[in-house]
């Protein structure tokens, strides 16, 4: 098997991981595979800033792997466990960033789907197991062969098993009985977004992967509650690989170029400024607007850096749409802020976190579930985007100190407004158009603020720039344009499958 055509430092880094894989029994350049020899373990890193490769370098090794026999473990199911088996897991800390991942190729989960697995009626893991390759087509009770057929085609477009027995008429309640912490090591684990892990999950990480490779941006922000930055920094220098070269693919592109103009000593806020001005003359892809997009806010927020300049741009995004104080209007964004569930709770708390109803997730109001307090919900990036739960929705109000809140179950997932998000908030997404509001890095800038060696706004910037995949908009003024429509859910794509969480959240 011969190794891809790569620049000279992804080369250097695919030589050392090759070496690596090879000591645990794994050969690349014959793609053989053997049983991990006893006591192997290994912690390696891949950092570079956006464009370096790092992504391209994760999908081909990934396809590598898989050439030679090394089955790809998701969070859907894993499939009997056998000795001699060889597996990969491809994780991102966040839905969106695994989204990110998925839509590039890679198939990425998330690292919560990992470290808890799901529990599968006996009945139907055996079509779980047919569908894996796994087993012989079975004849289970109440499923016709029509059925079966359309989850095997189901699972050929989808590679997901709760998608494939959605699409023959089953619920999540009627094939996941339950969920479970891991409580047996894997084998190789690639993270990609490595800059936004803090140090327990790393521990748990390491205990489950004897294999782990860390894929991360050290120009990134640090995880705001982390001591000592990134995970990967604690690395030897022997373990960390790092990619400089920016590719020809991504050379030319002027959002790119900007966030790699921040590293020159010389560039303080002003010359960027002009340099936005500058790349937004000549090309669509940089564009300078002097009110946010209210409109866009609703799909993809404006990226802040001070938490009451976010405040303010809720409270005129909702009265910019006519929503009303004591209503949530379809359409309207929320970020999960966590799961306020007791402990007696726990196989509900792992239904919603599994589904992708986790700390940060991004989710759009659809409208009112069917008992009090409970609503129902487009998580974005999940693979079964539509769930049902109980809510606690709060909306803080500019110089209010106790947050408006329109819609409360008890106890249930805990959400804020998403129209805005703070920059470190956004770190691991991407949208296809991302507003920056400039005036909040201006003041960053005027601060003086020095965070691990370097002026704090060009890190808030940097950050905020490389979430945008296709068009950067630089917003120069604390000012909202008026929305063109009112907000909508029609926007939002059919899941694969009609598979959701009613029934066990309600």
């Amino acid at each position: 098997m011969s190794a891809p055509a790569l620049s000279a430092d992804q080369a250097h880094a695919w030589d050392a991981l090759s070496e690596a894989l090879e000591s645990a029994g794994i050969d690349l350049s014959d793609g053989s595979v053997r049983p991990r020899p006893e006591g192997t373990t290994q912690v390696l890193a891949i950092t570079g800033k956006a464009g370096s490769g790092k992504t391209l370098l994760l999908a081909e090794l990934t396809k590598a792997l898989r050439e030679a026999g090394v089955d790809l473990i998701s969070g859907d199911y894993e499939g009997r466990k056998k000795k001699e088996r060889r597996t990969l897991a491809i994780l991102a800390p966040t839905n969106k960033a695994a989204s990110v991942l998925r839509t590039r190729g890679v198939p990425a989960t998330t690292i919560h789907r990992i470290i808890y697995t799901p529990v599968y009626d006996p009945e139907y893991e055996k079509v779980a197991e047919w569908l894996a390759g796994q087993g012989d087509r079975p004849t289970v009770e109440g499923l016709t062969d029509e059925q079966l057929d359309r989850a095997r085609a189901a699972y050929e477009a989808y590679a997901s098993i709760p998608a494939a027995l959605a699409a023959a008429g089953l619920r999540g309640s009627d094939f996941i009985t339950g969920w479970k912490r891991r409580d047996e090591p894997l084998d190789i684990g690639f993270v990609d977004e490595s800059s936004m892990l803090d140090n327990k999950q790393f521990e748990d990480l390491k205990e489950i992967f004897p294999s782990l490779v860390l894929f991360g941006d050290p120009a990134q922000l640090p995880p705001v509650k982390s001591e000592g930055g990134m995970v990967f920094g604690q690395l030897a220098e022997g373990q960390r690989m790092e990619l400089s070269r920016i590719h020809r693919q991504e050379a030319d592109n002027p959002i790119l170029d900007l966030a790699h103009a921040l590293a020159d000593p010389e560039v303080d806020f002003e010359r960027f400024e002009r340099m936005v001005e500058e790349a937004a003359s000549r090309d669509e892809r940089v564009l300078l607007a002097p009110r946010a997009d209210a409109g866009l806010m609703a799909r993809s927020p404006v990226l802040v850096w001070r938490n009451a300049t976010r405040i303010k741009l809720i409270g005129a995004f909702r009265k910019a749409f006519g929503a009303a104080d004591d209503l949530l209007t379809p359409g309207e964004p929320l970020i999960c802020d966590g799961l306020e569930l007791p402990l007696k709770h726990r196989k509900r708390r792992l239904d919603l976190e599994a589904r992708g109803l986790i700390k940060g997730a991004q989710v759009i109001y659809l409208g009112p579930g069917k008992r009090p307090g409970f609503s129902r919900l487009w998580i974005v990036g999940a693979e079964e985007p539509q769930v049902s739960a109980a809510s606690i929705v709060k909306i803080e109000k500019d110089g209010e100190e106790e947050p408006f809140i329109p819609f409360a179950a008890s106890m249930g997932a805990v959400f804020l407004h998403g129209a805005a998000v703070t920059i470190h908030k956004a770190q691991g997404s991407q949208w296809e158009r991302v507003q920056v509001f400039a005036p909040d890095l201006w003041v960053a800038a005027r601060m003086g603020r020095i965070e691990a060696g370097q002026p704090l706004w060009k890190r808030l910037a940097y950050v905020a720039i490389t979430r945008a995949e296709r068009q950067l908009i630089w917003v120069t003024r604390a000012a909202l344009a008026r929305p063109a429509e009112p907000l909508t859910t029609g926007d939002l794509e059919a899941a694969p499958a009609p598979f959701q969480l009613e029934a066990q959240s309600e």
